[in-house]
């Protein structure tokens, strides 16, 4: 461990990498050129390693410290540290996560400046925005189909009810004018969608709040959609910090709203995988770390970080050609190594 400098940690490209962590009731410090965490059990204390070259995200929740010497070498390793509440939910629903971000090294400079050639044109902007708003139901169709734990519980794109509001979605987005319709739209898909996952998991009367709504599987189902949706956060923060793209960019979500594109890059894999399996785990009366486990491989199965990174580069380097992409994406990758 002694000979490994800060480049062999980052050998593992971000998009690759498989680890999301959050941890609660624990200390995490460097020991012997590791990074652990450290639980109180009953007749003694236990060290756990955290594999920080192959980690994306780590995620501090209650009851939680972190040494100085810990911090230091996340940074070198890249890896974007987040304190949160209790289940990886922010104890203030309107309060975002606070990232530290490592600012030890230089970041690639190419998908920022490919990204404000469009930035600061209105029409280029929703162009952009549409552009996200497919690919997020590209990817839904894809998983559904290709998913089956997600079939055998009833989500399928061929159904009626879910082509129908996948044709109205795809109609009124082509014909938005400004990003407050496509807002509307996606409001108005996803408010289907919650309608569509309840009937399946036989989850009556369900009504999204945002606020814990008690132990009941609709208040699980709404607390499980928090839980996986700042997950979801937590990977777009990571894919942005990645390419060097700052969180205020957005496209849709709104100029002056604070992290607003994190928000845009996570609504790529909400529909698809969070919200189904946030009812799917509130009917099987799961606990929280038994969503989160699940929640987790299916973005690893599905590759939900890789697909964030395909979808902003492409945006980001829309206008050069394949050649000049490929070169880009190959100098980003020996530099990794």
């Amino acid at each position: 461990m002694d000979d490994l400098s800060p480049t062999d940690l980052k050998t593992i490209l971000h998009s690759k990498r498989a680890n999301l962590f959050y941890l609660e009731y624990c200390r995490v410090m460097q020991k012997d050129g590791r990074v652990l965490y450290l639980t109180e059990a009953k007749n003694e204390n236990q060290y756990f390693n955290v594999p920080i070259a192959n980690t994306t995200v780590l995620l501090l929740g209650n009851g939680t410290s972190i040494t100085q010497a810990a911090m230091r070498m996340l940074a070198q390793a890249g890896v974007l540290v987040g304190f949160c509440g209790g289940g990886a939910t922010p104890l203030y629903m309107g309060c975002e996560i606070e990232w530290f971000t490592p600012q030890s090294e230089y970041r690639p400079t190419e998908y920022l400046q490919g990204w404000m050639t469009f930035w600061f044109d209105d029409n280029k902007r929703l162009a952009a925005a549409k552009q996200f708003q497919q690919a997020r139901i590209d990817y839904l169709q894809r998983v559904w189909q290709k998913d089956r734990d997600l079939k055998q519980e009833g989500f399928n794109v061929t159904d009626s009810d879910i082509a129908n509001a996948l044709k109205v979605f795809d109609e009124r987005t082509s014909s938005a004018n400004k990003p407050s319709d496509l807002l509307l739209t996606e409001a108005q898909l996803t408010k289907a969608l919650y309608k569509y996952a309840a009937k399946n998991t036989q989850l009556d009367n369900f009504t999204r709040q945002h606020q814990s709504a008690g132990s009941n599987n609709i208040g699980k189902a709404n607390d499980f959609l928090n839980h996986g949706n700042y997950l979801a956060y937590g990977l777009a923060a990571c894919t942005l910090w990645v390419l060097g793209i700052p969180h205020g960019f957005a496209v849709m979500h709104g100029k002056t709203r604070r992290g607003a594109l994190v928000f845009d890059i996570a609504d790529l894999i909400k529909d698809a995988l969070v919200l189904p399996w946030s009812f799917i785990c509130a009917k099987e009366n799961a606990t929280e770390q038994e969503f989160r486990q699940q929640v987790l491989q299916a973005f690893t199965d599905h590759k939900s970080l890789d697909f964030m990174f395909e979808q902003v580069k492409r945006i980001a380097l829309q206008d050069l050609t394949i050649d000049q992409i490929a070169l880009i994406e190959n100098g980003q990758a020996s530099n990794a190594k």
